[in-house]
């Protein structure tokens, strides 16, 4: 039998990692940014309706965006912890990490301040559309937002000389 390799996001140590704007890999020419909303394994996650309303909310707005040709995918993290946003960089360079994080303020802010139903709340366009709370989502906008406000993103994890 062939080894197993552990996959990137298990071999960041999360015992030491706080909410915040990360670069998890980059293959090839697409970037996965870790957009970690919670610190891990403190029991402080997100509800699934609050997790899946910032879904609907970022994903739509995002794929809206200057970046929406390059946006590959925005989705929950399983541990309730966060969201990872896929980005493919432009004619094979890789994304301008100062944009994805101008555009990712802007989406935040678009939450914000949405008004009305959350995009996909239709039983025809979601497989959970009752499990949508619009207060929820941009309560987790609010939330994100005060993270990346509160200390400069470098988009590196955490090491353990630095805590």
């Amino acid at each position: 039998m062939t080894e197993i390799r552990k996959i990137q996001s298990f071999t960041v140590d999360h015992r030491i990692m706080e909410p915040g704007l990360y670069i998890s890999m980059t293959d090839g020419d697409i970037t996965t940014y870790d957009l970690r909303t919670r610190k891990p394994n403190t029991g402080d996650v997100m509800d699934n309706a609050t997790m899946h309303t910032f879904e609907h909310l970022f994903a739509t707005y995002i794929r809206n965006s200057q970046l929406a040709p390059w946006v590959i995918y925005f989705g929950p993290m399983g541990c309730q912890t966060g969201f990872y946003l896929l980005v493919r960089g432009e004619n094979g360079v890789l994304p301008d990490n100062a944009r994805v994080l101008e555009t990712i303020r802007l989406v935040l802010n678009q939450i914000l301040t949405h008004q009305g139903e959350v995009f996909g709340k239709s039983d025809i366009e979601c497989g959970n559309y009752r499990n949508l709370d619009l207060a929820l989502g941009q309560a987790e906008a609010a939330r994100y937002l005060a993270v990346l406000d509160a200390r400069p993103v470098t988009f590196a994890y955490p090491t353990k000389e630095e805590i």
